[in-house]
């Protein structure tokens, strides 16, 4: 038996995009990619905006909680996709890494937070098209 892929999203309060990130890939992964997520500062809550954006969707992140990132995690993955966290985001060599610039939902009403979320959806499938698993 294959084993499945590890995706891991980082971004810096894991409130967002990093969030709504690994709610995508778990949805379109259907079981068929591990999905993990951090920051480097991670948030009290989930961004409600993204929750609810996701939500509209039919993805539910509402139980999803802000956690630093385990740097074991990132070196067992498979792809690691940075979003905005900078030079915060940890490197190891032989990982493979993707940056993905994508505004910040922080703050913004959920009308504002669509557009983000069709932007990280769109990503997520053409990684995980490129990762063989999927719809």
């Amino acid at each position: 038996m294959e084993s499945r892929p590890t995706i891991v999203f980082l971004c810096v309060h894991n409130a967002g995009r990093s969030q709504m990130a690994a709610g995508w890939a778990a949805h379109l992964g259907g079981g068929t990619v591990t999905v993990l997520s951090g920051g480097s500062d991670p948030a009290a809550e989930v961004n409600p905006a993204a929750v609810a954006a996701m939500a509209e969707a039919g993805v539910d992140v509402s139980s999803a909680l802000p956690r630093r990132w385990a740097d074991d995690d990132i070196r067992s993955a498979d792809a690691v996709v940075t979003m905005g966290c900078g030079d915060e985001c940890p490197f190891f060599p032989g990982v493979h890494y993707e940056d993905w610039p994508i505004p910040d939902p922080a703050g913004r009403p959920t009308e504002e937070v669509r557009p983000i979320r069709d932007e990280i959806r769109d990503r997520v499938a053409d990684l995980l098209r490129r990762l063989g698993v999927g719809e």
